[in-house]
């Protein structure tokens, strides 16, 4: 099925994505000079990776999310909405919103929509690279959500924007760098109604999940406003504790598969996936318990030397150029092609994550890694759909340059799963 539509919102991601790093960037001028450190190399990069790898599965997922929504539109609609009145575009933006709101609320309060949803959640940062981090399989089941839309008729043309429209706001309420914002904060989602979203302290939790407006909080009782005497401590109450970005996707669904094989009872290994977050069967959390949640756990940051921290930096530069790169073929690469490139990028990034956890296998893995980019390269006589050779000659290059770096760093990172400072930027 051909979605015509996506490459709409693919051209806008595309000019927003400088955007994006010119705001990090001045929040990180501001943070400094208010003496914050709001912004940790791993983690950021971890976020960074995320959104990366969020993009990527999306170049494969349109054809359910955007596929059905026309199918939908065409075949079952009740109304022929026009596209061309102000009307359809103001009540879709606020239709959107309002489905929006019952998705992110649905994705706190339902476990199999917690383990998409908890990818944005598992920062234990505040700013705008946590705006980035997106779940990668949120696609499975939060396209059912809109669907009414789909229904009542509103183009696929409309959808896509407004949809992007609600996701492109949500970008700046992710920094702690803007404080308080008056009647603003009784209206709308902002910085300050966020940060209490993304808190774990008991008070804001699973609280204020409206996109543009927090009206629909108020509406239905999940508003909370932020306390400075109580303020908020990010990341989740079962840390990721990783770097790994697959495993940030992963880690919800195998422990909730874990419960539902060890369940004895049927309905329990049903109702574990259908259940709040955090439910377990008894016997399961008898049998297996986990450690209970302390607000005070130390902050997970394995310590990286100053020149391990620029490597890594440097890699994921690269990786992120690869990233742009991939989306920019997405529709001319042949099928095998583009699958190929997304392993690459996906493994890439998941080898990059686990050396900067500071374990062992982490070293070679990156050290494989590094060496195959080079060989493949060579190979291809280019890059993707670049047959340049001098072009494959400077990323063998580089990457052969980076594998002499990393095998003459005779320090491994220091791992410390608690305790010890962060790597700030």
């Amino acid at each position: 099925m051909n979605i015509p539509h996506s490459s709409a919102q693919e051209i806008i991601i595309t000019w927003a994505t400088p955007v994006f790093f010119v705001l990090i960037a001045l929040e990180l001028l501001v943070a400094k000079w208010r003496g914050r450190s709001v912004y940790h190399t791993s983690d950021a990069i971890n976020s960074l990776g995320l959104g990366v790898i969020s993009q990527i599965v999306a170049v494969f997922s349109k054809l359910l999310t955007l596929g059905i929504y026309a199918w939908c539109v065409e075949h079952l609609a009740l109304f022929a909405l026009p596209a061309d009145r102000l009307w359809v575009w103001a009540s879709a933006l606020l239709l959107y919103d309002f489905l929006y709101y019952w998705l992110h609320r649905a994705g706190h309060e339902v476990n199999i929509l917690w383990a998409a949803h908890v990818v944005h959640h598992q920062s234990e940062d505040y700013n705008l690279s946590t705006a980035l981090r997106q779940t990668g399989s949120g696609v499975l089941l939060g396209w059912l959500f809109y669907l009414p839309m789909a229904l009542l008729g509103y183009p696929l043309q409309v959808f896509v924007v407004v949809a992007l429209i609600d996701l492109l706001y949500q970008f700046w309420v992710h920094t702690e760098m803007v404080g308080r914002l008056g009647w603003f904060d009784r209206v709308f989602c902002s910085p300050s109604n966020h940060r209490a979203h993304h808190a774990v302290n008991d008070r804001y939790l699973d609280k204020n999940y409206g996109g543009i407006l927090i009206l629909w909080d108020r509406l239905f009782g999940s508003f909370v406003e932020e306390n400075d005497e109580d303020p908020p401590v990010y990341g989740t109450r079962a840390p990721l504790r990783s770097w790994n970005p697959l495993w940030a996707n992963a880690e919800v669904y195998w422990a909730t598969w874990k419960d539902a094989w060890h369940a004895e009872r049927w309905r329990d290994k049903l109702l574990v996936w259908i259940k709040p977050p955090g439910w377990r069967p008894v016997d399961v959390a008898a049998r297996f318990p986990k450690p209970a949640f302390d607000i005070l756990r130390e902050r997970y940051e394995p310590r990286l030397s100053p020149a391990l921290a620029i490597y890594g930096v440097v890699q994921f530069a690269l990786l992120l150029v690869m990233g742009v790169h991939f989306l920019d073929l997405a529709k001319h690469l042949p099928a095998t092609a583009l699958l190929t490139y997304a392993g690459f990028l996906l493994l890439s990034l998941s080898a990059l994550g686990v050396w900067m956890e500071g374990r062992r296998i982490g070293f070679w893995l990156e050290l494989a890694r590094v060496s195959a980019t080079a060989v493949l390269a060579l190979a291809m006589g280019g890059w993707f759909a670049v047959a340049q050779p001098v072009i494959g000659f400077a990323i063998a290059a580089v990457y052969l340059v980076s594998a002499a770096a990393l095998a003459g760093m005779d320090r491994w990172p220091v791992l410390r799963r608690a305790g010890g400072a962060p790597q700030a930027l």
